[in-house]
Parts: structure tokens; sequence; C-alpha cells
């Protein structure tokens, strides 16, 4: 997964997601717009849909980087025994 901003609603999860250098404006499971900044993508997500009331700035959006989603497991020991699936 990469890096990503995410804001919870109550009309739905946004999300705010770097791909390669462009940043990809996804409402739920729909791509709104593919933009140069993550500032561009935080417009289109609020004119895409005004009556979530996402915060104006992406400081108070939550921050995903993307080594923290790499390097995020599982710390019991029994989940590293999992059964293969074929």
């Amino acid at each position: 997964m990469l890096a990503q901003y995410v804001c919870p609603s109550r009309l739905g999860l946004f999300r705010i997601v770097r791909h390669g250098r462009r940043w990809r404006a996804i409402h739920e499971r729909v791509e709104i717009g593919r933009f140069e900044c993550e500032r561009d993508a935080l417009e289109a997500l609020r004119a895409h849909c005004p009556r979530a009331r996402l915060p104006r700035q992406l400081e108070h959006w939550r921050f995903l980087p993307q080594l923290a989603l790499v390097h995020a497991r599982a710390s019991n020991e029994d989940t590293m025994h999992w059964p293969l699936q074929a």
C-alpha cells in the first residue's frame, strides 16, 4: 500500500493516495481524479462531496506514510502459523 491521507466521515471514507508522482482522490471505492499535488486532490474531494464537511487542511487528516504501512505486522506469534490456502 502507498502513502495516503485518510479522513472518515458519516458519508464514507475519503482518501488521498500517492500513486507514483501523482495523487488519487478517492471516496469509498470511487476514484474522483488524479492530481499533481495532494492539495488539489483535497479540493476535488471537497467539491465532490461538500456535505461530508471534510477538513480544509491536510494537517487535520490522518497521514499514513508508506514505510509505516510496509512494516506493519501482527505481533502475536500465533499469527505466524496461519495455514496456507491452495
